[in-house]
């Protein structure tokens, strides 16, 4: 089965845990409207491809780790588009969750989805229990404090803040979890992987501050402009656009190189590779910096 499809099968069965009889139909419909249709999916894809490269001995447990990675990443889509932060009016193409339920709602079933990460993870533990309590502090520290994405979320509303520090909390935090997530749950050490995640995460939120300044919002299907409308950390605007790609074309590099040597090293060097060309196409050129700026 390809990884996208063992994926959207994953999440599908996930969600529908939240649907038995008993839960609130709006909550139902505010959930599934926060997960499907999915973006690229990048985050579980490189799990799965990491515990691929690892052997993969339990796919049940890596499809629950790359599940439980994308939730959390949802939820905090839904609670970054609120009104107290972005008040984004879409995500993915369409109306975001608040836009499309209201602000109560939306606020519920980001939390939702944050619960739900982490018993996607503690239901396909059986064969391998001894894995469950690294995944869950690994998968953890990519949200919460110190250093995930609540932090990254948080340092929005600081009057300073380092822009290395907060592209690492608020996006290369959760890219450093699916990386090591994807090993442990293939029975892997997870710390030769972290330097992967990094980077990764690191040159993703160097793309978006990219794509805020030069992107298409049809393209994108979320409004641009948002950073310097916000006042918020930008690779963009404190490096200017065309230092801000050579910037994630470092960051890419580093990303490759940092990939461990094993039997997939290869597939997983090509993802980074196809992944890059897909975030900032070659055709934002130096020329087109220099217009846009």
């Amino acid at each position: 089965m390809k990884p996208m499809t063992r994926i959207e099968h994953a999440l599908a069965a996930a969600i529908a845990t939240g649907e038995e009889p008993g839960c609130p139909p709006k909550l139902a419909g505010a959930i599934r409207h926060a997960v499907f249709p999915g973006g690229a999916r990048i985050r579980p894809q490189l799990c799965l491809a990491v515990a691929q490269a690892c052997g993969d001995d339990d796919p049940a447990l890596s499809e629950a780790a790359a599940s439980a990675i994308e939730l959390l990443h949802c939820a905090s889509l839904v609670h970054d588009d609120l009104p107290c932060f972005d008040d984004s009016p879409m995500r993915r193409g369409r109306a975001s969750v608040h836009y499309a339920y209201g602000e109560s709602l939306a606020v519920l079933a980001g939390d939702a989805l944050i619960v739900l990460a982490f018993q996607t993870l503690a239901a396909r533990a059986a064969r391998s229990p001894m894995r469950l309590a690294p995944l869950m502090a690994i998968i953890a520290s990519g949200v919460g404090m110190p250093a995930g994405i609540v932090a990254g979320q948080a340092w929005e509303c600081e009057p300073r803040v380092s822009l290395t520090d907060y592209q690492r909390a608020k996006t290369g935090a959760l890219f450093m979890a699916a990386t090591m997530a994807g090993a442990v749950a293939a029975g892997a050490q997870g710390e030769p992987w972290r330097a992967l995640g990094d980077c990764l995460g690191e040159a993703y939120q160097a793309a978006d501050d990219i794509r805020d300044v030069a992107g298409d919002p049809r393209i994108m299907g979320k409004p641009v402009g948002r950073d310097a409308a916000l006042l918020r950390p930008s690779a963009a605007i404190e490096l200017g656009l065309e230092g801000a790609i050579a910037h994630f074309d470092r960051l890419v590099a580093l990303a490759i190189e940092a990939v461990p040597e094993c039997r997939g090293s290869e597939q997983l060097r090509g993802l980074v590779r196809q992944e890059s060309e897909r975030l900032v196409p070659k055709t934002i050129s130096k020329d087109m910096a220099r217009a846009v700026v």
